[in-house]
């Protein structure tokens, strides 16, 4: 489906919507060398430009986030037939999350995994010897998949 590059309530309405409706999203990190990685993670968000998620800290994207904490993220429905993809990216720092700052973020992931059938996170969950960790991306950009295969820049602070 295509979007107006100059309709922003639209376009707003349209990242939010897809951000909302998917569970996973794709990042993509760099290690120290630049060697690229993708990774499908299943995220929670706040206001749309923080995503949080688990992972294991010797998980490749882990480790490459722990050496550069620039990524990418994208955000999509795989199911939709040719030509009718809705898509987010999203240019971000991301790293591991630790001590009071995991109060926040565990509640955020929790919310949604409650709400969506999952078990309730807690800090026995993601500080060792539990294997996973909580991260953090923080977007500092954000586009949708516009006319034309291009992409849209959106300001979602403040919408």
């Amino acid at each position: 489906m295509e979007h107006d590059s100059g309709d922003r309530d639209g376009n707003v309405a349209m990242a939010r919507r897809v951000i909302d409706a998917n569970l996973y999203m794709t990042l993509a990190t760099a290690d120290g060398e630049g060697r690229p990685w993708a990774s499908p993670v299943w995220y929670a968000h706040e206001g749309y430009l923080e995503f949080l998620w688990v992972s294991r800290p010797e998980a490749r994207h882990s480790r490459n986030l722990a050496t550069r904490p620039e990524a990418g993220i994208v955000i999509f429905d795989s199911t939709v037939p040719e030509g009718g993809a809705e898509a987010v990216y999203v240019e971000a720092t991301a790293r591991e999350l630790e001590g009071a700052e995991q109060g926040r973020g565990l509640g955020i992931l929790s919310g949604r995994s409650v709400a969506s059938g999952g078990a309730e996170w807690t800090p026995a969950d993601v500080n060792p010897p539990a294997p996973h960790r909580l991260f953090r991306a923080s977007g500092s950009a954000l586009f949708i998949l516009g006319p034309s295969d291009q992409r849209v820049p959106v300001d979602l602070r403040g919408a």
